[in-house]
């Protein structure tokens, strides 16, 4: 079985941290950004399997971000799962296309559950 990827758009140093030492242990590889504007270019060279997309992340925010993403035909189907501890957190992911939403601050059971549910399909 090859290594799951997952790439995570966060500007907290903090939640990057931990997220990456959790999905690490279980065997991924990560791969994380702080800005958002260039993801088509980043989802490209590193092909993820699943992508964490956070609301505030500069230059272009989260919603927009993701747009962009899924406006392209050979990235549409990689899942973004939405993360923000913004309340209109449903809206904002709808808004934003993405395939599922965990609101901050999160559960990391939560979290991987959601990341493994994407992965197995």
């Amino acid at each position: 079985m090859s290594t799951k990827k997952i790439l995570i758009f966060d500007d907290d140093t903090t939640i990057l941290e931990v997220i990456t030492i959790i999905f690490e242990e279980n065997g991924y590889q990560v791969e994380i950004s702080e800005t958002s504007h260039d993801i088509l270019e980043k989802v490209s060279k590193f092909q993820p399997d699943v992508i964490l997309m956070d609301n505030w992340i500069p230059k272009i925010g989260g919603v927009q971000a993701t747009q962009l993403l899924k406006s392209h035909e050979e990235f549409r189907s990689i899942p973004v799962i939405y993360v923000t501890a913004n309340n209109d957190i449903v809206r904002l992911a709808e808004e934003a296309q993405a395939d599922d939403y965990v609101a901050k601050p999160f559960n990391l059971d939560d979290l991987e559950e959601k990341v493994a549910k994407y992965l197995q399909k």
